[in-house]
């Protein structure tokens, strides 16, 4: 019997040595969760039970167990390195279509867009984003880095806000009627940059006039000429349509007015704007391009008279021209976001993260990967920062949490168990020789 003991304690040494050398051997392995081996005692029993005087038989490997504590993540550099900081886990598609769960977040994109881990076999799963950047969460997807470039939009309003100062002289337009080419007949003038259906950049200046108290005129010309196209000085020249803007005594605005309506709003709406070109000095109506066809909205709710400087903040519009992609950035909660050369971002997908109600029954699968079992439950998968789920840190990898020294302990406790119970055995050995002897 004793030797079969020492058989088992010399098993059971050994095993825990090489769980304890595998821990070691991925101490710089990225995601790597550390294992731990488990032993239960035998005891030898019939179908009665067992005796009070049961001596046990030896002992079992009763399980290797991973501890999935959160290893430390440190930033690496890498554009589409990823770490998780919290529960969860990266779902990639093999190449045989099984799903494979890691926290190894070194990723990269392939040639054809797709996001692949770091041996370009599988493939990141996530939420697909629409033309518009919106996030669809009907179901897991290959991510996919779309290099093309985004086309042009429209500009369909303009947002600002700005003060006229009230102390500024009153303009006779009698005696200066207005003409853009002279100072004095204007009294500030503010610029905004337009974009029609191709993308073209077309410039919009609004002057405005002061011509009686609490009242200005506000004169609309894109690229020097009315938005209808037709020149405002020279041959066909026509006058500019002005809006009348009139504030109250406190200096809020009351309303604009714009011929031939009656109606005050707080909106000025370019309705006829034709866009065009110069060419070899010549104007040419048509480049082929278009305006948006429900017109331009230039709000001036936010506009003031007040006795102070005139300014303007930075308008806010949403045209803008095509834009080559120059970057990728991925926020806490796994959006991607595509950043282009026309200073527009958009979300082109968001990382799916799983959870499991038992990890420990997940079967680890090579590669830093794991594939989901009877034991470890279906997974439940949703966006970072949902419920349980850990954030995604940018640029950043999890390292293994693996201590190097509490496993070269463990690696001494193991040699000296290994040790022991070769006495053991030894020891029987030697009564056994004896016994022998004696007879």
């Amino acid at each position: 019997m004793s030797f079969n003991i020492g058989l088992s304690g010399l098993y059971a040494a050994n095993k825990q040595l090489d769980v304890t050398g595998n821990n070691i051997a991925n101490v710089a392995t990225t995601g790597f969760k550390s294992s731990r081996a488990e032993f239960g005692d035998i005891y030898a029993a019939s179908r009665l039970g067992t005796g009070n005087k049961t001596i046990g038989t030896g002992v079992n490997l009763a399980a290797v167990s991973q501890q999935f504590t959160q290893g430390e993540v440190n930033g690496s550099g890498g554009v589409l390195d990823m770490g998780i900081q919290g529960g969860g886990f990266f779902v990639q598609k093999g190449s045989d279509g099984s799903l494979e769960y890691t926290r190894n977040g070194s990723f990269q994109a392939n040639k054809d867009g797709y996001i692949t881990n770091n041996t370009g076999t599988s493939r990141l799963q996530g939420y697909a984003a629409d033309e518009d950047g919106k996030i669809s969460k009907s179901g897991l997807t290959d991510l996919r880095i779309n290099l093309s470039n985004l086309p042009p939009k429209a500009s369909t309003k303009v947002d600002s806000s700005s003060n006229l100062n009230s102390s500024k002289p009153v303009i006779d337009q009698t005696t200066s009627p207005f003409d853009p080419t002279v100072a004095s007949s204007f009294t500030e003038q503010y610029g905004t940059t337009l974009y029609d259906t191709q993308g073209n950049a077309h410039e919009m200046v609004q002057y405005m006039v002061k011509t009686g108290s609490n009242t200005w005129k506000s004169y609309t010309l894109i690229d020097g000429r009315n938005p209808d196209g037709t020149p405002v000085k020279g041959t066909g020249a026509v006058a500019p349509v002005a809006s009348t803007v009139t504030f109250d005594t406190s200096g809020t605005l009351k309303g604009i007015v714009t011929p031939p309506s009656t109606v005050s709003n707080t909106t000025l709406t370019i309705s006829n704007w034709k866009p065009g070109v110069m060419q070899d000095g010549v104007w040419n109506p048509d480049n082929g391009a278009a305006a948006n066809p429900g017109g331009i909205a230039i709000n001036m709710s936010d506009i003031t008279q007040y006795n102070s400087a005139s300014y303007r903040n930075p308008p806010i519009t949403d045209g803008y021209a095509t834009g080559e992609i120059t970057g990728l950035k991925i926020d806490g909660s796994g959006v991607l976001f595509a950043t282009f050369s026309n200073q527009q971002s958009k979300a082109i997908g968001q990382i799916s993260l799983a959870s499991f109600n038992n990890e420990q029954g997940l079967q680890p699968a090579g590669g830093t990967t794991w594939k989901e079992t009877f034991a470890s439950g279906q997974p439940g998968y949703d966006a970072p920062e949902a419920g349980t789920l850990g954030s995604i840190v940018a640029n950043s990898l999890e390292n293994s949490n693996v201590n190097l020294t509490n496993e070269l302990v463990d690696l001494i406790k193991a040699q000296s168990n290994y040790q022991a119970n070769a006495k053991t055995i030894s020891t029987q050995s030697t009564i056994m020789q004896t016994i022998i002897q004696m007879t």
